[in-house]
């Protein structure tokens, strides 16, 4: 079951229309890989990786955190899903168990030392129903039309390319198929987004907000995405303003 925040989603609306989407002109970074130069620069900060505030898994699991997160995206045996961030796969393994032999689970992170260790969990663990993939940090690399849920869990404020890195997602979603956002409402350099922003974000790329939960369980919030009837062409995305979503969110709470 959906559940949406009514009071939320209006303000989301009026902090879409105010979140000043203008496009300027990017600034030259020779770090920036050739194939997002297409793309704008997200005008925000954004996270240094590796930062992880649950230190165990037996931690996350007694707040039991994947489960609610797979509930809330209706996870169900058969299904094919993306990690994506996976790390040491936390929320690898779990998928696994709940898509079952008939389902597939994607593991993706551009960290091959983490992937190698998760590849030895997963072997270890004789999880047959999971693949690993080196991904990019402006592209996921993952095959397009292939995916009934792609999960980014604590980690989209670490994408230095967010725009192409979405754009380049949005292929990789079956019909039907939805982006699931575990983040923290907080600033993006402090490992979190706040939910304005990234509603802004995703729908410059050709994605629409569907479902948001507040869930203080999760310490902080659950957001799902599905993919809008098309997508625009890179040229033609314009970077969202943080300062003036963050304007606008307060402005719709008054």
């Amino acid at each position: 079951m959906k559940l949406f925040h009514a009071p939320f989603l209006t303000a989301l609306v009026a902090a879409s229309t105010m979140a000043g989407c203008d496009r300027g002109p990017a600034p030259a970074d020779a770090d920036r890989p050739e194939t997002a130069l297409e793309f704008p620069l997200p005008d925000r900060p954004v996270s240094e990786l590796g930062r992880n505030e649950f230190s165990t898994e037996t931690q996350r699991d007694s707040v039991d955190e994947a489960r609610k997160v797979m509930d809330f995206a209706q996870i169900t045996p058969g299904m094919t899903v993306a990690d994506i961030g996976a790390g040491e796969g936390y929320y690898t393994v779990r998928l696994a168990q709940r898509v079952g032999q008939d389902g597939r689970v994607l593991a993706q992170d551009i960290d091959q030392e983490a992937l190698q260790r998760l590849g030895q969990r997963v072997e270890k663990e004789r999880l047959d129903n999971v693949s690993i993939k080196l991904g990019g940090i402006d592209d996921p690399r993952l095959p397009e039309n292939s995916f009934d849920r792609v999960f980014m869990v604590h980690m989209y404020h670490e994408v230095t390319e967010p725009y192409a890195f979405l754009w380049r997602l949005w292929p990789s979603l079956k019909a039907g198929g939805k982006a699931i956002v575990v983040d923290v409402d907080r600033p993006t350099d402090q490992h979190g987004i706040d939910p304005f922003l990234l509603k802004c974000e995703f729908e410059q790329v050709g994605f629409e907000l569907e479902t948001f939960r507040d869930s203080p369980e999760l310490a902080g919030y659950y957001a799902e995405f599905r993919r809008a009837a098309t997508r625009p062409e890179p040229g033609a995305i314009k970077p969202c303003k943080g300062a003036a979503a963050k304007s606008a969110k307060v402005s719709a709470a008054k």
